[in-house]
């Protein structure tokens, strides 16, 4: 039986996926969107999103997800709500499986599939998600005003956050594992210069406490005395990193030693001919929803690019 084969073939569901979905079914490039497990990606948890332009009074993340979606298909993307298991980028044209059993051929692969951020692995993480815990100081800060907070890190995310948040909350707790902070420098400096953020060294998170109006506070374990106090804050941010979603790529595609998918400057092209990353994927810096559907234009238009060379290097 032969194999289906799609021009443009988009893995992953989030602002990138649809945004590169749309530009490449308006260039008439008949894009297969393939949905992944979290159809909709990280903005499928967030209640509000209120920094994404157009929208004056703000939207919730699966509403704003359902109108990519629907903008996408209205130009003539099909929406395939199944997962890319495995791919074989060694030869073009390029070839992957779907659900671990249907294989298809690509002329373009745009990758868009995101980055997780990284639990503790509390069951109060998941009770108080979107009720007062946060993985998204640039995303959810302006909700603290005024208020108390916590981040939970040591490294440079987990010190920009907790000096971002500093600007908006009365006091900011940051929790540190050990004795010292993973950051650079440059970062502690920053940290240990703004006076309203309390550094409480040798202390994991043991417990996020609340109620039904969300978080009310966090429950500390000194690792070197075991003792415990509670912090009474309204916010709780973890900053102990992302994970890209790209272990389906490995041994294909370059990436950093975190993960992250290299791209050549300027554009959304990877070492592989015909794939390109856009989003989270390959962005560690920004992480927004904005930044991710701007790659997500490009990720389309260089595939557009890439097929009207093929094209006339055909003809």
């Amino acid at each position: 039986m032969e194999k289906e084969r799609i021009q443009v073939l988009i893995i992953g569901s989030g602002p990138a996926g649809y945004t590169a979905s749309i530009y490449a079914a308006r260039a008439g490039l008949k894009p297969v969107l393939f949905t992944g497990p979290q159809p909709g990606g990280q903005l499928t948890t967030t209640n509000d999103v209120e920094n994404f332009p157009g929208y004056p009074e703000g939207i919730n993340g699966p509403q704003m997800m359902v109108d990519l979606q629907k903008q996408a298909e209205r130009f003539g993307t099909e929406i395939r709500n199944a997962m890319i298991t495995s791919v074989d980028f060694s030869s073009y044209p390029l070839q992957l499986t779907v659900d671990e059993k249907t294989e298809v051929i690509a002329d373009a692969v745009i990758i868009s599939t995101g980055a997780s951020a990284k639990y503790l692995g509390i069951p109060s993480e998941t009770a108080f998600a979107n009720k007062g815990v946060s993985a998204c100081a640039v995303c959810d800060g302006f909700f603290y005003r005024g208020k108390e907070v916590a981040v939970v890190g040591a490294g440079d995310s987990a010190a920009e956050e907790a000096t971002y948040l500093a600007k908006l909350c009365t006091k900011v707790h940051l929790i540190v594992r050990r004795s010292e902070m993973r950051a650079s420098k440059i970062m502690q400096q920053r940290v240990l210069n703004t006076p309203n953020i309390e550094i409480h060294w040798n202390s994991e998170t043991d417990e996020i406490v609340g109620d039904d109006s969300g978080v009310t506070g966090v429950r500390l374990l000194n690792n070197k005395t075991n003792e415990k106090k509670t912090l009474s804050i309204q916010g709780f941010f973890l900053a102990i990193g992302h994970k890209p979603n790209t272990d389906i790529f490995k041994g294909y595609i370059d990436m950093d030693e975190t993960g992250y998918i290299k791209v050549q400057p300027g554009s959304t092209k990877t070492n592989v001919e015909g794939v390109f990353a856009v989003g989270d994927a390959a962005d560690k810096i920004y992480r927004q929803a904005i930044t991710a559907a701007g790659t997500g234009c490009m990720g389309a238009l260089d595939a557009e690019r890439f097929l009207q060379e093929k094209e006339s290097h055909i003809a």
